[in-house]
């Protein structure tokens, strides 16, 4: 929310108690902030030789670790993420610097073979990556600073100057981060912090200067300034999805019970691809979601900053009322509430498990972004595969299977970037590709895939 003088109020999302603020810029500030990125890159004699870059982030994984409980309770605090789901980003977000450091050494070239002709004989030629240009990157609330670090560590790296703008929601640890990266020595002039409204910040976006765009949100904003983007201007975007699970007859209920508890309520379903479809053969489809009411009953739900809390708030009160018109809309129109189906408060809905909601329900065809899973019955194998690929956006998918054939099947069929063999839909390494198909996003992710994204081949053809 946005405070007196200009500067942006920064709430915990459970008890709306005010616990920081940020200025807000103004375009004239945007501007100059692009004007120095862009004269910055420019200017080539200047740029951060790779070992120089090399020791800012070795320093700046060095100094996140010293701070890591701090940095912690800050994700929790102004994200709603549980301390134990807190600490594990944090420990993800040094790890990602190091990865960084690693790919670094990869980022080369290669020879091309010249005199596979006539016209060509007498020379050689070599590539070489150097860096695209000013990168901006919009990000989201839900990984407050393991988002940053994809977005902005992978540009620091290949030597890109980068202007990050986080959500509303979270800003300070993003604003943690920069302040660590200035500390280890990045001259503050190649990362740049910007909060600012939406029309500010759809001019940052779609500006000339901009050679890379990196988003992190929903797909209607996503889309609609992709659109919008300069000539010439790459991007990547990053959106949800609706995750579907098969379970296959024999699959062990035992195990995938908590896999799917983990993957469907971690930061109350907060996270783009959390489970939320789950398909189940007819005659287990009822013990199923049983089985998964009895495991999120037994969730805590509370402030994120508090040890035992398991599920934390939503982002903001709206998206609780929201969750919950869904989940009516769902048992108004005949799904059975196995668990949940109730607010916990003004700003935390309680874990809920769906039996059968209707095939055009919202929780059935949207993104629902919150602590609710859905079960389905289905008759065949192959209904399941159908009904899992009928919505609009893909990302991950999972199957719960004992038999390689049905987990091949799987693998081939599903309309997935990423289809997880008896793991929940969530699961995730920073070096793996990370992409949604469709409406789902553009690009891939990945530490490693994004720094591929921010650096652009320059060959050399030496007539000799």
């Amino acid at each position: 929310m946005t405070g007196p003088a200009g500067m942006l109020d920064v709430v915990n999302p459970y008890s709306q108690q005010q616990i920081g603020q940020v200025p807000m810029n103004s375009w004239q500030d945007v501007d100059s902030m692009l004007e120095t990125a862009h004269k910055l890159y420019r200017n080539r004699n200047n740029w951060l030789p790779a070992y120089r870059r090399v020791e800012i982030l070795k320093k700046t994984a060095q100094l996140m670790e010293a701070r890591f409980d701090d940095l912690a309770f800050g994700i929790a605090n102004e994200g709603g993420k549980p301390l134990i789901d807190a600490r594990v980003e944090v420990t993800r977000a040094i790890d990602g610097i190091g990865l960084c450091i690693h790919e670094l050494s990869h980022m080369a070239g290669r020879e091309i073979p010249m005199d596979l002709t006539e016209a060509g004989a007498g020379r050689i030629a070599f590539t070489q990556r150097e860096p695209i240009g000013p990168v901006v990157a919009v990000s989201a609330f839900n990984h407050p600073l393991n988002l940053i670090v994809h977005q902005v560590a992978p540009a620091v790296a290949v030597g890109c100057p980068v202007i990050i703008k986080p959500a509303d929601d979270t800003p300070l640890s993003c604003k943690a981060f920069v302040d660590i990266l200035y500390e280890a020595g990045l001259p503050e002039e190649w990362c740049q912090f910007v909060v600012c409204d939406l029309n500010v910040a759809e001019k940052l976006v779609t500006d000339g200067r901009v050679a890379f765009f990196s988003f992190i949100g929903s797909a209607r904003v996503g889309w609609m300034l992709r659109s919008k983007l300069a000539p010439g201007t790459r991007c990547a975007l990053e959106h949800g999805g609706a995750a579907p699970v098969i379970i296959d007859t024999g699959a062990n209920l035992d195990a995938l019970t908590p896999s799917l508890t983990k993957g469907g309520f971690y930061h109350s379903g907060q996270v783009c691809v959390s489970v939320q479809r789950v398909f189940a053969p007819r005659a287990k489809a009822e013990e199923i979601a049983a089985r998964l009411a009895e495991s999120a009953g037994q969730l805590i739900v509370g402030n994120a900053t508090d040890e035992q809390v398991q599920c934390g708030p939503l982002i903001r009160p709206r998206e609780v009322d929201r969750v919950a018109n869904w989940i009516d809309e769902a048992a108004e129109a005949g799904a059975k509430v196995m668990v949940g189906g109730s607010k916990h408060s003004d700003t935390a809905y309680m874990p809920t498990v769906l039996l059968e909601p209707t095939p055009d329900a919202k929780v059935s065809t949207s993104e629902i972004f919150g602590p609710a899973l859905c079960v389905y019955a289905y008759d065949t194998f192959d209904e399941a595969i159908a009904r899992s690929n009928a919505l609009p956006f893909a990302f991950q998918a999972s199957v719960f299977t004992e038999r390689l054939p049905t987990a091949m099947k799987a693998v081939r069929e599903l309309d997935a970037t990423a289809v997880m063999v008896n793991d929940h839909t969530a699961f995730r390494v920073d070096w793996m590709p990370f992409a949604g198909r469709r409406q789902s996003g553009y690009g891939t992710g990945g530490i490693g895939y994004t720094m591929h994204d921010m650096t652009q081949d320059k060959m050399a053809v030496i007539r000799l």
